[in-house]
């Protein structure tokens, strides 16, 4: 086969999969498998599993570096770019459409009583996460302190970035004091520049503020609600109001979660803001991809990278654990917020594999209902 029907096969492929994709990173990566593995035979099993475990050593949204994993496999750096370009273009896409629908009637009375019942509801979505998350990432008593120590600190004020990188380094300590050994051979994470200033929100600014998240996303796309939390939220630029609703549309659309970021933008500067957040946000898993992916195999192969992991992955949980806190001290103002907050988390613990949009969908009808009571 030519390289160009080679792309074409993959643009298709990822296409299907990001119009089709519902269910977080989980079930992209299992309709994935299906595909290359099981269906057109692109590569092994094991091999697709070693590809599993490369994402969880960058940053970045993990479904969606998967796409772009396989598409490197398949058809080398521009597969990659192909591969990621098609699965993310569908969420973008139909993310745009809801953020100009709601910048222009989201504050409409008509509108307000569904948005009034989305936001418990997102609630109960984002914890179900953090509780698959967590009993993934907590393997021992170590890791359940420094998770703990996490959320205590994300609770005080310590910036969610900080936190998270923190708590890595002291699961790196950790390591080294059970080892017992002197010498440090490590991957230090790269300097993260702060973008300040709150006056005056830019189509720069934007692009800069959601890169440096991408930069430095780890674990569930989820995570990136608290970091947003912390670098619009807390500077003003943004109301939680308008995050929630954010994570509500992410629940609503194919494709990964991330593409939130592109109604974010639109809401702080229009298209060209959507724009911005979308390039910002997404770009460092190209890059990620491009130069780590044959790193891979010996990266995974030390303990030292793991280690760090670990400890990243269960600060994940906490920063998760911490944005909810902080939503539902926002949210849950009356019995009706409560009442379907509670109504949500019960139904995502029980029918675990009900696709999270019905939620949001039931937490919007709960809303409309419970505001004529």
């Amino acid at each position: 086969m030519s390289q160009k029907s080679e792309l074409t096969a993959i643009a298709k492929l990822f296409f299907k999969l990001g119009c089709i994709s519902f269910g977080g990173p989980a079930a992209h990566i299992a309709m994935m498998e299906d595909e290359v593995v099981t269906k057109r035979k692109w590569m092994t099993q094991a091999h697709f599993l070693d590809l599993i475990g490369a994402t969880n050593l960058i940053p970045g949204p993990n479904s969606t570096e998967m796409t772009m994993h396989c598409g490197y496999e398949r058809g080398g750096w521009k597969g990659l770019f192909v591969a990621g370009f098609c699965f993310i273009f569908p969420a973008v896409v139909i993310t745009s459409i809801f953020a100009w629908l709601y910048l222009e009637y989201g504050q409409l009375p008509e509108v307000e009583p569904f948005i009034y019942g989305i936001k418990p509801a997102v609630i109960s979505i984002i914890l179900m996460a953090a509780y698959r998350l967590g009993k993934k990432a907590i393997k021992t008593n170590e890791l359940v302190v420094l998770g703990i120590i996490t959320l205590v600190a994300c609770l005080l004020g310590v910036n969610e970035i900080i936190a998270l990188f923190g708590c890595g380094l002291l699961g790196l300590i950790l390591y080294i004091l059970k080892k017992r050994t002197s010498t440090l051979h490590s991957i230090w994470p790269l300097l993260l520049f702060q973008v300040s200033d709150p006056l005056k929100i830019g189509t720069l600014k934007i692009f800069l503020t959601f890169l440096k998240v991408g930069a430095i996303l780890y674990g569930s796309g989820y995570v990136l609600f608290a970091f947003l939390d912390s670098e619009l939220v807390a500077n003003g630029w943004l109301t939680r109001q308008a995050l929630i609703d954010a994570v509500a549309v992410g629940q609503m659309t194919p494709g990964p979660v991330l593409s939130t970021a592109t109604f974010i933008g639109w809401q702080m500067n229009g298209i060209s803001g959507a724009l911005a957040a979308t390039i910002g946000i997404f770009l460092p898993s190209f890059l990620f991809v491009l130069i780590l992916n044959p790193l891979i195999p010996k990266m995974r192969k030390s303990n030292i990278v793991s280690a760090i992991l670990d400890a990243v992955n269960v600060a994940a949980v906490a920063l998760i654990l911490a944005v909810c806190i902080e939503m539902g001290n926002d949210t849950l103002t009356d019995w009706r917020t409560i009442l379907i907050a509670v109504a949500s988390l019960l139904t995502v613990f029980y029918f675990k594999k009900l696709n999270s949009a019905f939620i949001v969908i039931g937490g919007a009808f709960l809303g409309y209902v419970l505001t004529f009571i």
